[in-house]
C-alpha cells in the first residue's frame, strides 16, 4: 500500500510532465501523418498515363488539399478538406471537413483563361456540348444535370464556390474580370454576374477564414509536381514539407500554452481528489466538516494547478520542438520517451537542488530520488507509450498508461530497494558508493555503554539574581535498589542511504 501511495505521489507531481509531453508528441505526430498523406496521394500519380498539362490540375488539387490540412494541424484546428475526385457537372473539386466551404480549380495556361473558365455560365457549357457533337435538347441537358426549368441560364456553373487558380495569375485573373464586368453592364447586364461572383470568391490558396489556408501554388510549379509525382520522386524534402521548415517557435508556444491549461486541469483534479476524500471520510465520520478543510482543497487547487500549467508548458514545447527538428536534427532522431524522461528528471532535480540548498533535504536524498525517479519515470513513459498505442484517444491513452506505470514502477522499485539495503546493512556492501556505512557509535550509545562524551567549553555568564527567601523543607531519603540492564547494538538503517549502529 505504502508503495501504491509513493506512485500515486509521483504521478500526481509529475501528471503536468507526461500531460505536456502527450500533447507534444501528439501535436508532431498529426503535423507529420498530413505530410505523409499528401506524398502518398502525390505519389499515386506514378505511371499515370495522363499528359502534364492534364495532370498539372489533378495535382494542383492534391497540393492546395494537402497543404491545407498541414496548415490546420499546425494551428491545432480540426478543420480539414477532402479531394472529392467527383466528374459531376458543376461539382466542386475539394470540400471542407468541420466546415462549410466548396472550392473549384483551374489551372490553365494564363490568368484569363483561368478566370474565364471559372465564370462559366450554364449556357456556354449547353453550347460546348453542342459543338461537340452532343444531340440531348436543353431540357433533357439540364434536367439530367439536376437543374430546374425556371434555372437562370447566365448564372455560373460553379455557383457558391470559391475559385481557386495558380497564384502567378491572380493578377492577370482579376484584372480581366474587371474588365468583363465592364464591358458587360453595357451590352449585356445578365452576364454581369458570373463575372461579379467570380471576382468576389476569386483566390490563390484554399481557406477557412479561420486561419487555416493551403500554400499558393504557380502554374510552372503545377507543372514541376505533375512531372515529379509521374516519376514517383515526390518526398517532404524536395517540395519543402517538413516540419523544420513548416513549423515555427511561435506555433510550439502556442501549442505549449494549450497544453499547459490541459496539464494544469489535469494537474489540479489529481491534487484535489485526496483532499475531497480526506473531507468525505471525516464527514461520515464526525458528521460534519471541518472549516480548514475547505482551505486544503482551495490551496490544494490552487499549487496543483500552477505547477501542472508550468511543467506541462515547458514539456510540451521542449518535447515538440526536439520532435520536429527545431533543436537540430540530432534531436529530432531521439526518441521522445527520451526527451520527456530528461525534462521530468531535470524539472525535478532543480526544485530538490534548491530544496538542498534551503537545508530542507540531504544530499543523500536527493540522490536517492534522483534515481527512484529515473527508475519510475521511465516505466510510467513506456507504459504511457504502450497505452496510447492501444487507446488512440490523445493524451488521455498515454495519462492511463502512465498512472498505471508510476503505480508499478514505484512498487517494483521498492521491492528492490528493500532488500539491497538490508543487504548493505548485513555486508557492509557499499552499493558503488550509493550507501553511506557509518561506523561512529552515536553519541546514546555512547552514553548508555558508559563512555562519557567530551564537550568544548563554553563560557557563559552568570547571571544577577536576587535573593530569595524560601521555608525549609523537610524531604526524607528515598531508597533505590541497583540496577543491571544490557543494550545490544545492531546496524540497521539511520537515515537516507545511510547504514550505522542503532
Amino acid at each position: 500500500m505504502e508503495a501504491f501511495n509513493e506512485g500515486y505521489k509521483f504521478f500526481e507531481k509529475n501528471a503536468g510532465n507526461f500531460a505536456g509531453h502527450a500533447a507534444g508528441v501528439h501535436y508532431i505526430d498529426a503535423v507529420e501523418s498530413e505530410i505523409k498523406k499528401l506524398v502518398n496521394n502525390l505519389n499515386g500519380f506514378e505511371t499515370n498515363g495522363a499528359r502534364i498539362d492534364t495532370l498539372k490540375g489533378d495535382v494542383a488539387e492534391f497540393w492546395h488539399a494537402g497543404t491545407f490540412n498541414i496548415n490546420a494541424a499546425i494551428n491545432s484546428s480540426k478543420n480539414r478538406v477532402q479531394v472529392d475526385r467527383s466528374h459531376d457537372f458543376g461539382s466542386p473539386d475539394i470540400t471542407g471537413i468541420n466546415f462549410d466551404a466548396e472550392f473549384g480549380l483551374k489551372y490553365y495556361k494564363n490568368g484569363a483563361s483561368s478566370a474565364e473558365q471559372q465564370a462559366k455560365s450554364i449556357f456556354q457549357c449547353f453550347s460546348e456540348y453542342k459543338s461537340k457533337g452532343g444531340k440531348e435538347s436543353l431540357d433533357v441537358y439540364l434536367e439530367k444535370r439536376r437543374y430546374s426549368a425556371d434555372t437562370v441560364l447566365s448564372d455560373p456553373v460553379y455557383s457558391g464556390q470559391y475559385r481557386v487558380i495558380p497564384s502567378d495569375q491572380l493578377k492577370e485573373a482579376t484584372l480581366f474580370l474587371e474588365r468583363k464586368i465592364r464591358e458587360e453592364a453595357t451590352k449585356r447586364p445578365e452576364q454581369v454576374h458570373r463575372y461579379e461572383e467570380t471576382l468576389k470568391l476569386l483566390s490563390d490558396k484554399v481557406k477557412d477564414n479561420e486561419g487555416n489556408e493551403s500554400i499558393a501554388f504557380s502554374e510552372q510549379e503545377a507543372r514541376e509536381l505533375a512531372r515529379l509525382s509521374k516519376e514517383g520522386g515526390v518526398n517532404p524534402e524536395n517540395v519543402h514539407l517538413t516540419t523544420e521548415e513548416l513549423i515555427k517557435y511561435a506555433d510550439i508556444l502556442k501549442q505549449a500554452y494549450k497544453s499547459g491549461l490541459t496539464a494544469a486541469t489535469i494537474s489540479m483534479a489529481l491534487r484535489v481528489a485526496p483532499e475531497i476524500w480526506n473531507a468525505v471520510a471525516y464527514l461520515i465520520k464526525n458528521g460534519e466538516i471541518e472549516e480548514g478543510q475547505f482551505k486544503e482543497i482551495g490551496f490544494a487547487a490552487i499549487t496543483g494547478a500552477g505547477e501542472g500549467f508550468v511543467r506541462g508548458t515547458v514539456s510540451a514545447a521542449i518535447t515538440a520542438s526536439c520532435k520536429a527538428g527545431l533543436c537540430g536534427s540530432a534531436m529530432k532522431s531521439i526518441d521522445p520517451s527520451v526527451v520527456g524522461a530528461v525534462t521530468v528528471l531535470v524539472m525535478n532535480s532543480m526544485k530538490n537542488s534548491y530544496q538542498v540548498t534551503t537545508g530542507n533535504m540531504s544530499r543523500a536524498e536527493m540522490v536517492n530520488e534522483l534515481i527512484k525517479e529515473m527508475f519510475v519515470t521511465t516505466c510510467a513513459l513506456s507504459m504511457g507509450s504502450v497505452s496510447q498505442s492501444l487507446i488512440e484517444i490523445p493524451v488521455l491513452g498515454y495519462m492511463i498508461g502512465s498512472f498505471v506505470g508510476s503505480i508499478a514502477g514505484s512498487v517494483i522499485y521498492s521491492s528492490i530497494y528493500n532488500p539491497v539495503l538490508s543487504f548493505c546493512v548485513d555486508s557492509g556492501f557499499t552499493l558503488f558508493g550509493l550507501v553511506d556505512q557509518n561506523y561512529e557509535l552515536p553519541q546514546e550509545v555512547l552514553k548508555e555503554i558508559g563512555i562519557e562524551v567530551f564537550e568544548y567549553e563554553k563560557f557563559e555568564y552568570e547571571p544577577f539574581e536576587y535573593e530569595k527567601f524560601e521555608y525549609e523543607k523537610f524531604e526524607y531519603e528515598q531508597f533505590e535498589y541497583e540496577k543491571f540492564h544490557t543494550i545490544f547494538l545492531r546496524r540497521g538503517v539511520i537515515g537516507v542511504n545511510c547504514v550505522g549502529y542503532m
